[in-house]
């Protein structure tokens, strides 16, 4: 698959592209010229509102030991206990290798979609503000929009207000 510069997508960058169309999304995986390890980098690159960024992040479960992907808006801060009181268990940061082997993507490149390992997800409904948001395709350079209910959808999520 190409990037909309004709050039190949990263192989990380192409399973999410393979993902979203298999799940009947038209958006298509852009490659930023700057990397957006950031929600802040990432709405800078695209021009628009930290908020309309769905960055992912996951927790690790204590006990457990399960992962937990949270798609929060780029302006929201995630409230740890509301998380840990929604899943049912505390929760913990992830290391990076944790993050890896779970999700299949390095920090700053996790999209919500096409993870290596099934994940507990809880989407925020603070997206719902914007008609379109972005989220990281796979890699810290690549991103694709979509709207808040088919990122809701293909995430397999619940939706939380995380804040």
């Amino acid at each position: 698959m190409s990037a909309a510069d004709g050039s190949l997508l990263p192989a990380s960058a192409q399973r999410v592209q393979a993902a979203l169309l298999a799940a009947g999304v038209a958006a298509r995986v852009i490659e930023l010229a700057v990397a957006a390890r950031t929600a802040q980098q990432a709405a800078d690159a695209l021009g628009i509102a930290v908020g309309q960024i769905a960055k992912s992040l996951i927790f690790r479960a204590a006990p457990s030991g399960r992962a937990v992907l949270v798609i929060a808006a780029g302006d929201r801060r995630v409230d740890e206990a509301r998380l840990a009181a929604a899943l049912g268990e505390s929760i913990e940061r992830a290391t990076p290798e944790f993050v890896r082997e779970h999700a299949g993507f390095a920090i700053g490149g996790v999209a919500p979609v096409a993870h290596a390992r099934p994940m507990r997800t809880f989407v925020d409904a603070s997206l719902r503000r914007f008609a379109v948001v972005w989220a990281a395709g796979g890699t810290p350079h690549c991103v694709f929009p979509i709207t808040p209910g088919e990122l809701l959808r293909v995430s397999s999520g619940t939706e939380l207000a995380v804040d």
